[in-house]
This record gives structure tokens, C-alpha cells and sequence, in this order.
């Protein structure tokens, strides 16, 4: 197993070699381990993922601050990977405050986090954002462990369509130290390559709130650096559930030639 500081080094030199970063979401230790298994480099938590397996609606804190570095702390330890977080708003409003959720997250084993531009009931400021991105680089530089620290503009997806601010945003947050930027809700190749080419660090983009006929090559023409699908991994294991469990509510039990089978899951987690 790699060290934590490996793994925050492996995570920093995926974002600067040349190429795509593909970057799915888990949201539990089985979850994580399967997708090591095909070959990911690397893993993002999924906070729609935590709370869709806890039975809450995502969002608004329905997930506790305690809980959601609990999920990196199981998701950290099932794998080798290098993992960065979806550390929501950091639960807090204030910059210093919110920023020691990073901390958190590296004692959970976690190299890599965002933290949003979003209070749970509106857009922050754009000081008060920048700010809040400030104090989140300075504590990430104080880690001795190389860590990956991700500024995200909520806008696009939070009623704001204002896609001159969004970017106003993200150059400001580079600017001011993020390592990788990340704005929800860039749908298409024309706006990602519009993005991209403006904001000066990596850009990731998530493809739960993209344009799922587009192909990974397509986005990386465009300048996109690193892709994840944030819950959407986890919905489609719902929806296979529930095809599965109505099934069995009208009485076929045919899904079954459809499961994963036992003997590749003992492989992969080492029973």
C-alpha cells in the first residue's frame, strides 16, 4: 500500500503530466476497491453517492460534517489510490473555518478536496468567495502531505447562468492558489473549451452535468484536464436495483443472469 504522501505526490504529477484524468466517484470501501480494479489512477468521493447510501437527499448538510469525513476515512483506507473529497461548503460560511475541513480530510487519508462557492442558500459574494479560496490554499500548503486543492464556482447549476462570472470566479481562484478549478454544469464542448481556455489551471468537469453523448476525447480536445461523474455512478447502481427489485415484485427473478458474479468480487476484495 503507498504512503499518504506518496499518494498526494502520485495525485499532484496525474494533474501535470499530459493527458486526460479520468476520476470516478465511490462512496463506499466495495465501491472503491471495484474500480481499482478496472484500472482508474485515481478516486473522487461522491457527497450525492454518501447520501443517496444513507438514505438522505443530498445537500443542505443532511450529511453530517462528521459523517462525510468518516465516508473519506472507509473510502481512503480500501484503496491505493490517491483520493481527493467533495467537502461541500467546508460547513461553514467563514474562510478559516471552513478550510479546517482539509485538515480533517488529510488526517482521514484524503490528498485532494474541493470546497464550493455555494452556503446551502446562495452564491457567496465574490470577495467573500475568494476569501474563502485563500484561506483554503493556505491551509492545504500546510500539510506535510502534498495535497490537491480544488475551487469550485456553483453558478451554472445553482440558477446563476451567468457564464462571464463563473469564469470571473474561476481566474480568481486560481489566482489565488487553487491547483485545479471546477465548475458544475458546463455542458457542452463549446463552453468547456471556452473555460478552459481562459481559466489558467486545470479544469475538471462532471459529467452528471454534462452532455453524456460526448466522449472523453472530445473533452480532453477542448483543454479539459480531469473528468469525474459525481453521483451518477451511484444512481446507476440504484437503477439497476429497482429494475431488479420490481422485477422480483411481478415475480421474475431473470435479472439474476445480470448480477456481478461471486467469484469476481471474492477476486477483487481478496476473500
Amino acid at each position: 500500500m503507498r504512503s499518504q504522501v506518496e499518494k498526494g505526490q502520485l495525485f499532484r504529477n496525474l494533474h501535470e503530466r499530459p493527458g486526460l484524468l479520468l476520476l470516478p466517484n465511490p462512496w463506499d470501501a466495495g465501491t472503491a476497491k471495484l474500480l481499482q480494479s478496472l484500472g482508474f489512477e485515481a478516486l473522487a468521493t461522491t457527497s450525492l453517492g454518501m447520501s443517496n447510501a444513507l438514505g438522505r437527499v443530498d445537500g443542505g448538510n443532511a450529511v453530517s460534517r462528521a459523517e462525510l469525513i468518516d465516508n473519506c476515512r472507509v473510502i481512503a483506507r480500501a484503496t491505493d489510490l490517491p483520493v481527493t473529497a467533495d467537502l461541500e461548503n467546508g460547513y461553514a460560511d467563514d474562510p478559516k473555518e471552513a478550510a479546517t475541513i482539509l485538515r480533517d480530510a488529510v488526517e482521514a487519508g484524503i490528498v485532494g478536496g474541493s470546497i464550493e462557492d455555494w452556503s446551502g442558500e446562495r452564491i457567496y459574494d465574490f470577495n467573500h468567495a475568494v476569501e474563502r479560496v485563500q484561506a483554503g490554499v493556505e491551509m492545504a500548503r500546510s500539510f506535510g502531505v502534498p495535497f490537491t486543492f480544488t475551487a469550485r464556482a456553483d453558478n451554472l447549476i445553482r440558477g446563476v447562468k451567468d457564464l462571464d462570472d463563473t469564469i470571473r470566479r474561476l481566474k480568481a481562484f486560481g489566482q489565488a492558489g487553487a491547483d485545479v478549478l471546477y465548475a458544475p454544469g458546463l455542458r457542452d464542448l463549446s463552453t468547456m473549451r471556452t473555460v478552459a481556455s481562459e481559466v489558467g489551471r486545470p479544469l475538471n468537469v462532471v459529467m452528471s452535468a454534462g452532455d453524456p453523448d460526448l466522449t472523453a476525447e472530445q473533452i480532453a480536445s477542448v483543454g479539459v484536464k480531469r473528468i469525474s461523474v459525481g453521483g451518477a455512478l451511484s444512481r446507476l447502481a440504484l437503477a439497476a436495483f429497482m429494475k431488479g427489485a420490481s422485477d422480483m415484485k411481478d415475480g421474475s427473478f431473470a435479472w439474476m443472469r445480470d448480477t456481478l458474479p461471486s467469484s469476481d468480487l471474492k477476486k477483487v476484495f481478496g476473500v
